[in-house]
C-alpha cells in the first residue's frame, strides 16, 4: 500500500511568502472525476485499488490538501497507480486554487492577480 499526502507549501514568490491556499470545486463534477480516475487505475492492473480525497476551503501552510491511497499485490504497481492518480487529479479534476501571500495579495493559480 502506498499513500500520498499533498501539503500546502510555504513557497516564496518574489519578496512574498505563500500563507494559504483556498480551494474551490464543483463538488459533483470533482467527485465524478476522481471516481473515473480510480476506476481507470483498477482497470489498469490486477488487484489495484485506489481511494482519494481533496479538501476544499482555505488551508494554511503545512496543512494536507489531498490524500491518495493505492494498493496492489506488488509495490511497483501501487507506486505507479498512486503517481498516475495524483497527476490525473491535478490535470482533470475541477478544483481551483487561490493563492494568498504575506503581502496581502492573492491570485488564482495560473490567473490574473487579485487586489
Amino acid at each position: 500500500m502506498v499513500c500520498f499526502l499533498g501539503c500546502v507549501r510555504r513557497d516564496r514568490e518574489g519578496n512574498s511568502e505563500v500563507t494559504a491556499l483556498e480551494y474551490e470545486a464543483q463538488r459533483t463534477m470533482a467527485k465524478e472525476a476522481m471516481e473515473r480516475i480510480a476506476r481507470a487505475a483498477v482497470a489498469g492492473g490486477e488487484g489495484v485499488r485506489i481511494s482519494m480525497a481533496h479538501r476544499i476551503g482555505r488551508l494554511e501552510g503545512g496543512e494536507i490538501s489531498a490524500v491518495i491511497a493505492a494498493s496492489a499485490p506488488h509495490r511497483a504497481e501501487a507506486f505507479e497507480a498512486c503517481r498516475t492518480a495524483i497527476e490525473r487529479l491535478k490535470e482533470s479534476v475541477p478544483i481551483w486554487k487561490k493563492i494568498h501571500f504575506s503581502s496581502g495579495e492573492s491570485r488564482w493559480a495560473e490567473g490574473i492577480p487579485l487586489k
